[in-house]
């Protein structure tokens, strides 16, 4: 090579991805189905409990405690608790993320929330349809203080309880056809959501049905698998939702 041709350079690698703790914060959020709950006994001892999670809307999670269940009556006397919620996947558990929040447990008294709270958990939890209606169990729900992102080896983050949910401002018209929207994909589009989680969620070919649809996400179950595909816009009504979720399928067939 002559000494005044400059040598060829290497093609630059791609700057890796940023990662986004915050949305990772919101999808354990929405994805992990059960948690270990954490309160204080009438000595101020600290008592853990295994719990199944769903969430509302904006997802906040959603409890379904038996009134014999020693942590409902910690949570009656002292309402602080904290909940962790877990990632499980192969290899060293440290190197998979989870979330630790912290607020104040709060049981939904009303007719309205607890029948919303009851569709949205028994959409994500079906099998707790055994149990749900006997008459010492009854609903609950975190007010979030702070959320802790532990998301594996040098990677973390903290988050007010306000940044991790979802704003319904303006939503009330998705809010209202959820449920019509759920049960016309489950019934209607079942290939539409298998590619959701298989292409775009990196889940197990299978069954998937949803469990809830909300502004910035769908959440899917097949069996005891999980999933949430992120919408990459907001969406506050049926008609922006069924252009997100055809959009989102044609990404998959693309994908795949």
């Amino acid at each position: 090579m002559p000494d005044n041709q400059p040598a060829t350079e290497p093609n630059p690698s791609p700057p890796a991805a940023a990662y986004d703790a915050l949305g990772e914060a919101k999808r354990l959020l929405r994805d992990v189905r059960a948690g270990a709950l954490a309160t204080q006994d009438a000595d101020h001892q600290p008592f853990v409990s295994l719990v199944t999670v769903a969430t509302a809307a904006d997802g906040a999670p959603l409890l379904l405690f038996s009134r014999l269940a020693a942590h409902t009556g910690h949570l009656d006397t002292d309402p602080r608790c904290s909940l962790l919620l877990t990632q499980t996947r192969k290899g060293d558990p440290l190197a998979h993320p989870r979330i630790s929040i912290v607020g104040r447990a709060r049981r939904l008294e009303q007719e309205g929330e607890r029948a919303q709270a009851r569709a949205r958990f028994l959409a994500r939890n079906p099998k707790a349809a055994l149990y749900v209606d006997f008459p010492d169990f009854g609903f609950w729900t975190l007010d979030l203080a702070a959320v802790h992102l532990n998301g594996g080896f040098a990677r973390a983050a903290r988050f007010t309880g306000a940044e991790v949910l979802t704003d319904l401002a303006g939503c009330a018209p998705l809010l209202a056809a959820e449920a019509d929207a759920v049960d016309h994909m489950n019934r209607d589009h079942t290939e539409a959501l298998r590619l959701y989680a298989t292409a775009l969620a990196r889940g197990k070919d299978g069954a998937w049905r949803a469990s809830g649809i909300d502004p910035e996400g769908i959440d899917l179950i097949c069996g005891d698998m999980s999933a949430r595909v992120v919408f990459p816009n907001r969406v506050t009504d049926p008609g922006a939702l069924r252009a997100v979720l055809r959009d989102l399928a044609e990404a998959a067939r693309r994908r795949l």
